[in-house]
């Protein structure tokens, strides 16, 4: 069964009609990259974790605490639902504007509403973690209101290693807002 968005070969180009789709609508929402490794890794671990509290779940429930079985089950749906969710973490970008997906929110800004979009030398945080290191980092500036974030960094969980796939990534980015803004 082929797996489309795991392909190795998939090409992302410089322009919004050059970026390969998995899928034939080209109004949804995409990742303009590959997952990182370490972050496949997580999603990978707790899936192994949620299997292990799947089956603890059914020898609890055969043992007959049904109540212990049940607090199990949802731990289980909950670890699910967070390797699930890793998974998703990152930048998407449609026709509509750019979208930033966290472990527990989620921010989507109008192509309309940004000023401009950049890759900048600066201290940025490893793998997430207080402790920052000399890096790259794609800067969002909007039209209005304060400064956001960097959008990507090339120490984050999916790009730490991988110098090409960053600088793919923030070349497509800077040419999606260049081609979409109005």
């Amino acid at each position: 069964m082929p797996l489309p968005f795991l392909a190795a070969d998939r090409d992302f180009g410089t322009t919004a009609s050059d970026v390969a789709l998995p899928h034939a609508g080209t109004d949804q929402w995409r990742r303009p990259y590959r997952l990182g490794p370490q972050r496949v890794a997580i999603s990978a671990l707790a899936l192994l974790l949620a299997a292990y509290l799947l089956i603890s779940a059914l020898i609890i429930a055969i043992a007959g605490t049904v109540g212990a079985a049940g607090v199990t089950l949802l731990l289980a749906a909950c670890v699910i639902a967070f390797a699930l969710r890793v998974l998703r973490m990152g930048i998407w970008v449609s026709p509509r504007g750019l979208r930033r997906v966290g472990l527990l929110s989620t921010k989507t800004l109008r192509w309309r509403e940004i000023e401009r979009v950049s890759t900048v030398q600066q201290p940025v945080r490893w793998l997430g973690l207080p402790r920052t290191v000399q890096g790259q980092a794609v800067h969002i500036e909007p039209r209005r209101g304060e400064p956001l974030a960097p959008l990507l960094t090339d120490h984050s969980a999916d790009f730490l290693t991988r110098a090409e796939a960053f600088a793919r990534a923030s070349d497509v980015l800077e040419a999606w807002a260049s081609e979409h803004r109005h």
